[in-house]
């Protein structure tokens, strides 16, 4: 007959001899062992016994994790009797109904360990293996926007993850849509304002996170938390669903971020936060939340210890204390292995090349930038005095100078009303620095398509641009740099693209989309950065295309970067409005005056 070792009493000590047929006792207890699986995502803990039969390891199940022996082809084997707590003691009060990854690591990595743990394959698996096989499609109420294939599966692993694991990384490649899926992610259960979500980002991302809210999750209400007007209470905080900070912002304010417990706590661009021992790292790992997730396409850029420090914030005690495992894991490949198939279950690392057949042949990406404030005073009054110098042609001559700001204020032009800047020079400003909002965007693109090989082409107007951002870059992954502009003989061009194409590993090339914009093939190249927006949108798009066109087997991604509420807002506006005009058989509109009045009239001074 069949027996339901459920029906029997969980305590071996309660087991009487009035057993059923074909039941005996064995005095011998064996050791035990808890097997880890994944059940609908959650980690399951279930209570088991090893024994030895000829040779060959045998795991025999208990009947639930309160009983302390298991049934064994009719024998009934006792397990040691406090088996039951030292289980709850080891892995919490009920680990049938779901364990943390963070913990079972912490608990496999001690020394001397009262419960043997074995986790299983399933457990195991890659976040970006486990994503794969995820549906290609999630239906998230309020999300206006249709996700490709690979978010969609990427977002439902992460929902998962979250859930299960307390927090995860993502580490998706550039130009993938890691803002997208974070976003979904908060749709899927739109965070309370009490308990907002917290996201943590460079300065020059914050414009970027508040427009791709704004028109793919509208109905998320926004703070901003930055600048002299920022509350000084955590009341303050609990306004909106989401609240928006710079490192350096959540680091001064400190105090007001710890004083109660968030939803979510996301940082982008997390290398910010790779040294254990920076004031950044320190501070956002006391922040009180309910799920973290770091976000970098670069989770490991000078040493394992980068990814100890992103992979402990996202789930903390992962990796175990940091002076533990920098002495079991030096930097080296073997170690590094070994690292990353214990981050693996909780990092989805998915490279373009992966995902090709889900993405379209060019991705174009604009990344609206704030102009800080003493760019903003500076933008002022390059147009105050530009104005007030030339009363005629003031305004043709303003948004010249106001291009030139946007590029980078160190640029000047001295040498009459028609000069188109091309040519203009360097002249360090005293009260404003190298490396400012864009430079720092820009380099950041650079950066982490140099540490996947990539080759990147940087279109400029102004010739000298290359030199700051070569000069603000000195301190990137070496790479190959080369330069096209105007000045660039023409017979030496083709010998520069050459020598870029060629090169083994990273490169970069700065243009000139005047003098570069037709006639060169780059299919090299895969990132498409334009630093300055262009009047005329066919220059634009015959820059792009040096890298999209035929001969191009990956997805070339183009970004744009601007400063929103300045000149090059306008510019872009107004590209977008020529390129309609351009789809109709016959222009019935003309708006020079208009758009020249909003250039220099427009401002980025907060109202």
């Amino acid at each position: 007959m069949s027996i339901d070792p459920i029906q029997l009493p969980p305590r071996f000590a309660d087991l009487t001899k009035d057993l059923p047929a074909g039941l005996r006792v064995s005095e011998r207890v064996l050791d035990p062992v808890v097997i880890v699986e994944k059940h609908e995502g959650r980690l399951i803990a279930k209570l088991a016994a090893r024994r030895m039969v000829r040779g060959v390891e045998k795991i025999i199940p208990a009947p639930a994790n309160n009983y302390d022996w298991v049934l064994d082809d009719g024998i009934i084997r006792p397990l040691p009797k406090d088996v039951s707590e030292a289980l709850i003691t080891k892995l919490g009060a009920d680990p049938s109904q779901g364990v943390r990854y963070g913990l079972l690591r912490e608990r496999l990595a001690e020394i001397d360990p009262a419960i043997e743990l074995r986790l299983s394959d399933a457990v195991l698996e890659t976040g970006t293996s486990s994503a794969e096989r995820r549906s290609e499609s999630i239906e998230i109420n309020g999300l206006d926007a249709k996700l490709y294939p690979y978010q969609a599966k990427g977002v439902a692993w992460m929902w998962d993850a979250a859930n299960s694991h307390g927090g995860l990384i993502l580490a998706d490649e550039m130009g993938l849509g890691k803002t997208l899926q974070i976003i979904a992610l908060l749709m899927m259960d739109i965070p309370d304002e009490n308990a907002p979500a917290l996201i943590i980002c460079p300065t020059s991302l914050i414009a970027n996170w508040v427009r791709e809210i704004q028109r793919f999750a509208p109905s998320l209400s926004i703070l901003v938390h930055r600048g002299p007007e920022r509350t000084g209470t955590f009341r303050g905080l609990q306004v909106a669903n989401v609240v928006i900070t710079t490192y350096d912002t959540m680091v001064n304010d400190i105090s007001i971020f710890a004083a109660f417990e968030w939803s979510w706590v996301i940082c982008d661009e997390a290398q910010a936060i790779k040294n254990p021992h920076s004031a950044r790292r320190i501070n956002a790992a006391t922040i009180p939340r309910c799920k973290t997730i770091p976000m970098t396409g670069t989770p490991v850029e000078n040493s394992l210890t980068d990814l100890w420090s992103l992979a402990d914030f996202a789930v903390p005690g992962v990796l175990g204390d940091l002076s533990v495992f920098e002495e079991r894991f030096p930097d080296g490949i073997k170690t590094a292995k070994e690292v990353a198939e214990i981050v693996g279950p909780i990092m989805i690392k998915r490279r373009v090349a992966d995902v090709a057949g889900d993405l379209p042949e060019r991705i174009d990406i604009d990344v609206p930038l704030e102009m800080e404030g003493d760019l903003v005073d500076h933008y002022e009054h390059v147009r105050e005095v530009t104005l007030a110098k030339y009363p005629v042609a003031g305004a043709l001559v303003a948004t010249l100078q106001l291009q030139l700001v946007c590029a980078h204020p160190w640029l000047r032009v001295n040498r009459g009303e028609n000069d188109d800047g091309e040519g203009a020079v360097i002249d360090a400003h005293a009260d404003l620095p190298l490396v400012n909002t864009k430079l720092e965007r820009t380099l950041a693109l650079v950066s982490e398509a140099f540490s996947t090989g990539k080759k990147v082409l940087v279109f400029a107007l102004f010739n000298r641009m290359g030199d700051l951002l070569k000069q603000a870059g000195k301190d990137l992954p070496e790479a190959y740099w080369g330069a096209i502009n105007g000045s660039t003989p023409q017979e030496d061009r083709q010998g520069i693209i050459d020598a870029f194409s060629d090169h083994e590993g990273p490169a970069i090339l700065v243009l000139n989309p005047n003098a570069a914009g037709s006639g060169l093939n780059i299919t090299a190249a895969t990132v498409v950065i334009h630093m300055t927006p262009v009047w005329n949108p066919a220059l634009e798009a015959q820059a792009s295309a040096r890298a999209h066109r035929r001969g191009q087997t990956m997805p070339v991604t183009i970004y744009r970067l601007y400063y929103e509420d300045t000149i090059e807002r306008v510019m872009l506006d107004r590209s977008a409005w020529k390129n309609e005009m351009g789809n109709e058989i016959v222009p019935v509109s003309n708006r020079d005056e208009e758009d020249l009045e909003k250039a220099i009239h427009i401002s980025p001074r907060k109202k």
